[in-house]
């Protein structure tokens, strides 16, 4: 079990990030929370696998700037709880983060969902559509003609899949992370992604990449398309887990969809290029809770079909 918090932490004074403690039905877990507290209106920032709500700290505090920015520990990673008790599935992240923000007051979201961020929210959002403000994703989304990369293959094979977890030190970790990555990512942030990446977590990637299949999310399609919301997709083209075409065939789910592509950056563009991936992100969101979106008109999807 994860320790929380007595109370309220102040990450960043200057910045107005506090971290804040909530239990959800059985599981405790921690996040981070800046601007007005009262807002029923809020920037939801979701972690991937292996992250926690610390991959947004500074993206909280941009957003707490002119709106309310909330980011949690999901179940099983980070600092929340690791119970095996927990359903390890889409849809069972999707529950948890629904009733998170049930209980954090958060009427209408403005999802910024990252690698298995991305299934949760949009699972969740699927189901709740009139609580969907609008979409950012980053290295993640609706995965149409989706293969597995090979860590997940390995992930999911019993026994292999025990095996590897079993023998991954620090410094395979961050040996492994920067050789598939390409472009190096800072020593501070592999270090606290292998600091969280302890034994419970790894049995969770376990459960939860074996109960997931690669072609399921093509499945909410027709109930994301109808929604439509403002979506922005950012993709770094050198991401060796997500094949940069997935990017253009968010537009499948979200018509609308604005697509710009991170050259050079890899699968974590907050940990590798924080300044160009801010500098979309957070004017988005500033028009985005302005109210500034909704008139966009879809482009035309091209002829491709899932």
């Amino acid at each position: 079990m994860a320790r929380l918090p007595s109370g309220p932490v102040v990450i960043d004074a200057a910045q107005g990030v506090t971290s804040c403690r909530l239990r959800v039905g059985a599981i405790g877990t921690v996040g981070l929370t800046s601007g007005d507290q009262n807002a029923d209106e809020a920037a939801v920032f979701v972690h991937g696998n292996p992250g926690s709500s610390a991959d947004w700290v500074q993206l909280v505090a941009a957003v707490g700037e002119f709106g309310r920015a909330v980011a949690l520990d999901m179940p099983g990673f980070g600092h929340a709880d690791k119970t095996r008790h927990f359903e390890h599935t889409v849809s069972g992240h999707a529950r948890f983060l629904g009733t998170a923000l049930d209980q954090l007051g958060v009427r209408r979201a403005h999802l910024v969902l990252h690698d298995f961020g991305g299934p949760w929210g949009l699972f969740w959002a699927a189901l709740n559509p009139a609580a969907v403000a609008s979409v950012t994703l980053i290295n993640t989304g609706v995965l149409i003609g989706y293969r597995w990369h090979a860590m997940a293959r390995v992930w999911r094979t019993p026994v292999l899949g025990e095996l590897f977890q079993a023998l991954t030190t620090r410094a395979g970790f961050r040996t492994l992370i920067n050789f598939q990555n390409r472009r190096r990512l800072p020593e501070s942030f592999l270090n606290r992604m292998y600091d969280d990446f302890d034994r419970d977590t790894r049995r969770a990637v376990l459960r939860l990449y074996r109960a997931t299949s690669s072609h399921g999310m093509e499945a909410l399609v027709p109930a994301l398309r109808e929604i439509d919301p403002p979506t922005l997709v950012i993709w770094g083209t050198r991401d060796p887990y997500l094949p940069v075409e997935q990017a253009r065939r968010q537009q499948f789910a979200f018509p609308r969809a604005d697509i710009k592509m991170l050259a050079g950056t890899g699968h974590w563009p907050f940990a590798d290029d924080p300044d160009r991936l801010a500098d979309l992100v957070v004017p988005y969101l500033r028009s985005a809770i302005a109210g500034e979106l909704l008139s966009t008109r879809p482009p035309t999807v091209g002829k491709d079909r899932p």
